[in-house]
């Protein structure tokens, strides 16, 4: 319908004057655009969000114009979410879907100022209601967030208070008995069915599809890309240690079990049979897939009842131990994971509120990036720089001796995170300076580069691991993450 050329021509004539002296006419344009938006006036649900979430005076105005259509007064909070995703497809670049979420805020916070405290509260909530939809609707391996943990995961992100217990609690019912969902275009309707009757034809591919590309969270969805690029196959045993938040794997849920594993765009999918392209995943084979999305793997240099183990610790901080069958396999798979997740990891998301006691980890969008390889690694150089200079602040103020034991575990745990992330950037910085190209398809020598990898390898199928594993005193205790100073051993 030409909408793209519309808004152009509304962007080119507003940026032609002055945007930071707020003059009449920039306002005028910005409402016109946003009536028109709102109105769906030669504009898709899918041109929504792409003008309200760019970074410039001019799009902050239509944003703010556009949600002045909207009238949240004496609404709760999870329903004027509902309602504001009636209106567009919140669709597009993390950050851009961040900037319209902040608008939303802003807007409720002015509509119910005494409901929540502050626009930053409104914010938290809003992120904390889209990832428990993520956890409670979305691919999860684990467990579901109980309304205990999303209460407990809340503490002191009220301006350093705790939100009403009550609010909490209902928020997490809204959630759980209705996902959120937002519209989406007509042709994309139609679009959606006829991709599923064509999937539906295939066999079980479309369960396949839903299990992991789940669309009702911007920043968590698992992609799952039928023609994405193969980077490695093999088998390998696994075992896991830890679940989500390093919480430690039940005992009954810890043995090795080996699969055939495919390194297939940022997932890495388990499988109990060898790859093959045509074949569908079955649901067990997506129920095993792990995103390597901001994840590191390294050797498991704590873990000695096994040889040729790599440790591999997922942006949600579950722990998985991988037993390769020979040392450079184990090397190979080490640098490959790690090369996707540095080559595609999308930028983090920053914390919702800045002034919060309770240590919090920022998201960490499992959508690819949409930077070049340049501007990947600059982001990744700018992060390590960030994450060191808050690691050194960190350390220069330790805990007083007379706190309290969770505050005292809130600082670990939070330095424990930046020294993480800071080992994190700086293998994604080095491996990026090496060659993007040359890492993930590199010749057959993985010393620096990657090995060269495979759809169909003929391996030797046997078991890299015993059936059995003897337990020790060790596995029994609970998984906390390691400090600079106190480094546990993994089990």
């Amino acid at each position: 319908m030409g909408s793209n050329e519309l808004q152009e021509k509304d962007a080119t004539r507003t940026l032609g004057h002055d945007l930071s002296n707020g003059s009449s006419s920039n306002l005028e344009a910005a409402r016109r655009l946003a009536k028109r938006l709102y109105h769906l006036d030669r504009f898709k649900r899918s041109d929504v969000a792409k003008h309200l979430g760019k970074n410039n005076e001019f799009s902050k105005l239509v944003a703010e114009e556009y949600l002045k259509f909207f009238d949240f007064t004496g609404m709760t909070l999870d329903y004027s979410l509902r309602s504001f995703f009636k209106a567009f497809s919140l669709i597009g670049e993390t950050q851009e879907r961040e900037r319209v979420l902040i608008h939303f805020s802003s807007r409720y916070y002015q509509c119910n100022p005494n409901t929540i405290s502050s626009q930053d509260g409104v914010h938290c909530l809003t992120c904390a209601m889209m990832l428990l939809n993520t956890d409670l609707h979305g691919h999860n391996i684990g467990k579901k967030m109980t309304c205990q943990e999303f209460i407990a995961n809340l503490q002191g992100m009220n301006d350093g208070k705790d939100f009403p217990k009550g609010l909490l609690k209902a928020l997490y019912n809204s959630i759980k008995n209705e996902k959120l969902e937002w519209a989406v275009d007509e042709e994309e309707k139609k679009k959606s069915h006829s991709d599923g009757m064509d999937e539906k034809d295939n066999g079980s591919q479309t369960k396949a599809v839903s299990r992991i590309g789940n669309s009702n969270n911007p920043f968590l969805d698992i992609p799952h890309d039928p023609n994405a690029a193969v980077y490695k196959t093999g088998f390998l045993a696994r075992k896991i240690h830890a679940d989500m938040d390093g919480k430690k794997t039940p005992r009954g849920k810890r043995g090795w079990k080996t699969f055939y594993a495919v390194l297939k765009g940022t997932v890495l999918y388990l499988q109990k049979d060898e790859y093959k392209p045509e074949k569908a995943l079955s649901e067990e084979d997506l129920k095993n897939a792990v995103s390597v999305h901001h994840a590191l793997a390294s050797k498991a240099t704590d873990y000695e009842k096994k040889p040729n183990v790599l440790k591999l610790k997922t942006a949600d901080w579950r722990v998985l131990l991988f037993q390769a069958q020979s040392q450079e396999e184990m090397q190979t798979w080490i640098n490959k994971i790690n090369c996707v997740a540095a080559v595609f990891s999308a930028p983090p998301f920053p914390a919702a509120i800045g002034s919060q006691k309770k240590f919090s980890r920022p998201l960490l969008p499992a959508t690819t990036t949409k930077l070049s390889q340049d501007e990947q690694l600059k982001s990744h150089e700018a992060k390590l720089k960030q994450i060191s200079t808050e690691l050194a602040e960190h350390r220069s103020y330790p805990p007083d001796k007379k706190l309290k034991g969770k505050e005292v575990d809130d600082y670990k745990l939070k330095d424990h995170y930046l020294e993480f992330e800071k080992n994190r950037y700086e293998i994604y910085v080095g491996l990026l300076k090496e060659g993007v190209k040359e890492l993930l398809s590199g010749g057959e020598n993985d010393t620096p580069g990657l090995k060269k990898s495979h759809s169909s390898p003929s391996l030797n199928q046997e078991s890299p691991v015993s059936a059995k594993v003897k337990r020790n005193v060790s596995e029994r205790k609970d998984y906390r993450p390691e400090t600079p100073s106190i480094k546990q051993k993994v089990t």
